[in-house]
């Protein structure tokens, strides 16, 4: 992404600042690959529920802390059922309903699934966003 700035010196929005190659590797989700290091850490799991920015903690209902009860994932129930194309208030849905329906099976369905969405670059974007845009609480 470029570094740019309205004459207020503003942040421009991502959309405006992200350059041909970011738009490239965004579609792709190559982006997504030094994650992969995390899982080999242990850090993380190919499947569970995206992690999010530190920030947000404070501003998730108890019913949203719920997903924090298994391992962050590369790719989860929410990202194959609309990615960032979905609501904050649908994927905190999806990350509860996934906590709750943990299976080996699940977990492979959604390796297959993610697979899938990428070839296909399903989801990349939120509409007006180049990725998807803040929470901001529940209000």
């Amino acid at each position: 992404m470029r570094d740019g700035k309205d004459p207020n010196g503003n942040i421009l929005s991502d959309e405006e600042r992200i350059t041909a190659l970011g738009k490239f590797i965004r579609s792709t989700s190559f982006d997504e690959l030094p994650q992969l290091l995390n899982v080999i850490k242990g850090d993380m799991s190919l499947v569970g529920p995206r992690p999010l920015l530190p920030e947000y903690l404070l501003l998730y209902s108890r019913e949203q802390s719920r997903r924090h009860l298994v391992r962050p994932g590369v790719t989860g129930w929410a990202q194959i059922n609309g990615r960032n194309a979905i609501s904050w208030q649908r994927k905190f849905a999806y990350d509860i309903w996934y906590v709750d329906n943990l299976s080996l099976g699940l977990d492979l369905k959604i390796l297959f699934i993610t697979l899938w969405n990428v070839i296909q670059g399903k989801g990349v974007s939120q509409q007006g966003h180049v990725t998807v845009g803040r929470f901001t609480g529940n209000n």
